[in-house]
């Protein structure tokens, strides 16, 4: 196993059992605890992961809990703005697509040019900046309002979204795991997303490094179901190569 690969599932499993100690580390990888040591003192300088005495710990936030918008905006947004920035290219004339609540859906949504395109959203913040668009149709989801992430979601939103077939939907997500697919923090909104999925031609997943090795709390699918990735600079070139291994079209900014 490469250093890379070996780091990057040590991020993982660290993510998902929320802490471990050296020895048990050393014990899965085969390694000496001193190199596991190395490994874990190099993470946490990337700050992917936290030391703790004899072991370490992750530094993901409750994934139980939704971040507010405002929270959201300000995590990682020269990332956000650059991927978003990318996804705004592979939109064209004619287009009909599907933004959801993300913050990086939010910075497509005031990329996007002034053409003739339809965008069907349960964002709140995508419909308002795209309002004063003349070219752009603007078709909300409606729904049961979430103050926090300023979204619609429930039934009403749900139904909606399954009357409508799109080019492309561009979504973000909490966690990206190759093994076990991409997952949300809140379970409503991954209903939203994956409906969202289902419902059109093809699927770019919108994701900064951070979400790479992620676990969250609501699973929507497999990365079976993604047609691109969207991601910037800053992922292990383990990752690039695994995806690349799973025949993903792969746009790194």
């Amino acid at each position: 196993m490469l250093v890379a690969e070996r780091q990057q599932k040590i991020v993982e499993v660290v993510n998902e059992r929320k802490s471990i100690r050296v020895s048990e580390l050393s014990r899965i990888f085969s390694v000496t605890e001193e190199t596991i040591r190395r490994d874990l003192e190099k993470l946490e300088t990337e700050q992917k992961l936290a030391r703790s005495h004899g072991g370490a710990v992750s530094i993901i936030p409750d994934e139980s809990a939704e971040l507010s918008f405002s929270e959201r905006e300000i995590t990682n947004v020269k990332e956000k703005k650059e991927i978003a920035n990318e996804a705004a290219k592979h939109v064209i004339e004619g287009d009909k697509i599907m933004l959801d609540a993300s913050t990086t859906a939010w910075y497509l949504a005031k990329a996007l040019p002034d053409i003739p395109v339809t965008v069907l959203t349960n964002s709140i913040k995508v419909a308002m900046e795209l309002s004063s668009r003349k070219e752009v149709t603007v078709i909300s989801t409606g729904g049961t309002l979430l103050s926090k992430s300023l979204s619609y979601v429930g039934p009403l939103a749900e139904s909606s979204l399954d009357t409508y077939h799109v080019n492309k939907a561009f979504i973000s997500c909490k966690g990206f795991h190759l093994d076990k697919g991409i997952s949300e923090s809140d379970e409503q909104q991954a209903r939203i997303k994956k409906k969202m999925m289902d419902n059109a031609d093809s699927v770019f997943i919108m994701i900064d490094h951070s979400k790479f090795g992620v676990r969250a709390f609501s699973r929507l699918s497999g990365i079976e179901a993604i047609d691109h990735v969207i991601t910037d600079g800053k992922v292990d070139t383990a990752i690039l190569q695994q995806l690349s291994d799973r025949s993903l079209n792969l746009i790194k900014i």
